[in-house]
């Protein structure tokens, strides 16, 4: 698996999406609207994709629908480092959709 491989560049944007969502929150994250529940939670829900992908592969972005974008939506949370990180891994899904 190169880093040019769509599943290893997704595999690497869940990564860092949730390392940094299980560091506490800085000030700024907090000023953008995150909690430490919801920040939790979205970490938990990226985990679970991540691991049904290392899991079984590839193909499972077809039945993996993250709509993390609008969970923060709903949640008020501003743009800011967390929030482009979640959405990159979301982004990547869409793209992985693409081209498998």
């Amino acid at each position: 698996m190169t880093m040019a491989d769509p599943d290893a560049t997704l595999l690497v944007a869940l990564d860092e999406a949730v390392a940094a969502l299980r560091a506490p929150l800085e000030e700024s994250d907090r000023a953008q609207g995150w909690t430490d529940d919801l920040r939790r939670e979205v970490q938990a829900e990226i985990s679970i994709n991540r691991s049904a992908l290392r899991r079984h592969g590839l193909f499972m972005v077809w039945y993996l629908r993250p709509r993390l974008d609008a969970w923060m939506d709903y949640e008020g949370v501003r743009p800011g480092r967390l929030r482009s990180l979640v959405l990159d891994g979301q982004r990547r899904f869409v793209e992985a959709r693409s081209t498998s």
